[in-house]
């Protein structure tokens, strides 16, 4: 097998280089003395830094730790301030959103929801103040603002979990969970809550786009390390003076998919379907115990999912239908 290059061969070792120069105006200036990595450079560029943060980084990163200490603090008081156990269970440890009789409250014990709060509130705004940064940077640097709406179809995402949805259908502790299993929980339990968000077509949405960005990112990686011997990888040259690299890269996919794939569109698909896992997952969670309540009664009604055969005679029943709440609670020695 010869030149399989999945890790960069030769590396070249020079002064690092610092970028172009900032424009006056420029709040801050770059941080750090830029160094290289031999291991980095096997996977890609080898020089770290320097960083350049500005107002907006700064405050986007300030507001960051503050929602971090005060996730990880709230776990650590849950095991009694005792580090080693703070470790062990780390995977299950929560901070748990407010609780239902709370409604949309902005203001409640902060051990009950408090907390929760506040570290939703310091998060969204560190990245609503990255979003912005993003699109700050690449006007500063003459690029398209392709980044930061790809960016914020993850942020819809992101309020829809923690804002929009808890806001329709009237409490906060419809939130999410911050915490590692508790999230998974929470997401297991949501889907049975609903009927199975599986049937939920936006979510089918969300898996097609998911499913197809891994094939079309892997495949567009492989075409352009199959031609790295012909300088495949300077796609921006490739793309503006035809070579051996597109030619043969674009020839290999008409011949396999009956189409032309160019350095230019492979792109456009990848950015789309990418940007569209996020957009169809945030209007099928929106849309979820809203405007459906059980997305697989909703999914037999469409013909999308065939009803359950009836056993013995019995008909189907929705579980939620049959949901008798648990009684009140009697305290011992008080009437009622």
């Amino acid at each position: 097998m010869d030149y399989q290059n999945l890790f960069t061969q030769v590396q070249v070792v020079s002064e690092p280089h610092h970028g172009i120069p900032l424009h006056p105006y420029e709040e801050r200036q770059r941080l750090g003395k830029p160094f290289l990595v031999h291991l980095f450079g096997r996977l890609g560029n080898a020089q770290i830094g320097p960083i350049y943060l500005g107002l907006l980084g700064t405050a986007a990163i300030f507001c960051g730790a503050i929602c971090f200490f005060i996730i990880g603090l709230n776990m650590l008081a849950s095991v009694n301030w005792n580090p080693v156990q703070f470790v062990r269970q780390l995977f299950w440890l929560s901070l748990d959103p407010p609780l239902p009789k709370h409604g949309l409250k902005l203001f409640m014990p902060m051990a009950e929801g408090g907390w929760w709060m506040m570290a939703g509130f310091f998060l969204t705004t560190a990245v609503l103040l990255w979003w912005l940064r993003t699109y700050r940077r690449a006007v500063a640097l003459g690029q398209g603002t392709h980044i930061a709406w790809a960016f914020l179809s993850a942020i819809w995402l992101f309020l829809v979990l923690g804002f929009f949805r808890p806001l329709l259908v009237g409490s906060w502790s419809e939130g999410v969970p911050f915490g590692i299993f508790s999230h998974l929980d929470w997401t297991a339990a949501f889907s049975l809550r609903y009927g199975n968000l599986f049937y939920n077509p936006f979510h089918m949405l969300s898996i097609v786009f998911l499913y197809g960005s891994a094939l079309l990112f892997a495949m567009h990686g492989a075409t352009i390390l199959a031609v790295g011997r012909y300088g495949g990888e300077r796609e921006i040259e490739q793309i503006v003076d035809r070579g051996t690299a597109s030619e043969r890269a674009g020839l290999f996919w008409r011949w396999t998919m009956g189409f032309n794939a160019t350095m230019e569109s492979i792109h456009r698909w990848a950015w789309w379907f990418a940007v569209l896992v996020t957009l169809t997952g945030g209007i099928g969670i929106l849309l979820t115990g809203t405007v459906v309540d059980n997305w697989y009664l909703w999914a037999v009604k469409h013909g999308v999912a065939p009803a359950y055969p009836n056993v013995y005679a019995v008909p189907t029943v929705d579980p939620s239908a049959t949901f008798v709440p648990p009684p009140a609670p009697v305290l011992q020695g008080v009437k009622p």
